[in-house]
């Protein structure tokens, strides 16, 4: 008998003699779980899609119907909205970017240098240190605003940009991920290494560890930009001038006015939409970070 006719008696795998195979089963979907995302999805991008579409309409058209269908006023809300008083609703952003972007890029740094110490460093006490820094990632910020207002007091800095920047600077979160990236990305090995080279303990955090950080550093950063930038209790509290608001605040202030004035409320509507575009296009540029970590760890594997 010749192989092609023994590999046509030959049973396929998996099936009995005299049967024909027939085709793979098709996975279940999990309908529930599926359901739920797209509600939850749902629920959360409604208002998002509301203020988008609010944003384009004019007074008339925003207090007149309540439709989802996008209206014709949206250069003429940023128009009076750089028109109200003279732009400062442009200062406003320029300060939420200064408080957020410094902010979050010095956090970054204070986290890079503690998480490492913290992961690579043997010494007595490092644990209670995580242990307090875990408390503090606990402790909502509520419970420090009042105090962190008196020390900066003391210190004749409250209703200064230094005010809003100062307590931002070290995030016991941010420290808890570079501490927990750290000590999965950076090989003890390869520090010992580049020590048995004689390369300093700083040339060794720069040159060899930080490089390996980057993307658990760019997510710190990103979460503390995103908290500084929405960050409305600790403006609150510190600053006094309306000239140094970030646009948290200032949104506010727009929308205690809209009361007496119900025409401002286009202009929080649309400065709320227009809020929102940094963080989106941040998200999207950093994003590639992440996607350069996965296909080095696809290569190296």
């Amino acid at each position: 008998m010749s192989s092609l006719a023994v590999r046509k008696a030959a049973p396929t795998a998996g099936t009995t003699p005299g049967t024909v195979p027939g085709p793979p089963p098709r996975p279940r979907v999990a309908w529930v779980p599926t359901v739920t995302l797209v509600l939850g999805a749902l629920y959360t991008l409604l208002p998002v899609a509301w203020v988008v579409i609010a944003s384009t309409k004019s007074g008339r058209e925003l207090f007149s119907t309540f439709t989802f269908l996008p209206g014709t006023g949206f250069a003429d809300n940023i128009k009076d909205l750089t028109a109200y008083r003279d732009g400062v609703y442009w200062k406003w952003m320029g300060n939420s970017a200064l408080y957020a972007g410094l902010g979050a890029l010095l956090s970054t740094c204070v986290s890079a240098v503690s998480g490492y110490a913290l992961a690579v460093y043997r010494f007595r006490g490092r644990e209670t240190v995580f242990n307090v820094l875990l408390a503090g990632v606990l402790m909502p910020p509520v419970i420090l605003a009042v105090p962190q207002y008196l020390l900066l007091a003391q210190a004749d800095l409250t209703d200064s940009y230094w005010s809003v920047l100062l307590p931002q600077i070290l995030s016991p979160y941010g420290v808890y991920l570079a501490r927990i990236y750290s000590a999965a990305a950076v090989p003890g090995d390869i520090v010992e290494a580049g020590r048995m080279d004689g390369a300093s303990e700083w040339r060794v955090f720069t040159r060899i560890a930080l490089p390996m950080m980057v993307p658990g550093l760019v997510t710190v950063f990103l979460f503390q930009f995103v908290a500084v930038w929405n960050n409305f209790l600790l403006p609150y509290i510190m600053l006094s001038d309306d000239e140094k608001f970030p646009i948290t605040l200032g949104l506010y202030t727009l929308l205690e006015q809209g009361s007496n004035q119900p025409a401002l409320y286009t202009l929080v509507i649309t400065g709320a939409f227009l809020a929102v575009i940094p963080l989106v296009a941040l998200f999207l540029v950093v994003q590639r970070f992440w996607s350069l970590d996965l296909l080095s760890g696809a290569v190296k594997s």
